[in-house]
């Protein structure tokens, strides 16, 4: 399930949000609005992306779980 590629992935997706949200701090004169936008939709894009990956694992392996 996606859950399985979330837990996965996570340490790695959490390290790469964390700095590229750092990044956005700093870059934008730290501000918190723009800041804490990015890292939400961050956060909304690596769950799409496990929600997708284990849909294609699905597809390419039927008898995958």
């Amino acid at each position: 399930m996606w859950l399985k590629q979330y837990k996965r992935t996570f340490v790695g997706m959490q390290t790469v949000i964390a700095l590229v949200t750092a990044a956005v701090y700093f870059g934008a004169y730290r501000s918190w609005g723009p800041t804490m936008s990015f890292f939400f939709v961050l956060q909304g894009a690596a769950l799409a992306g496990a929600l997708w990956a284990s849909r294609i694992k699905r597809r390419l392996d039927p008898h995958a779980r």
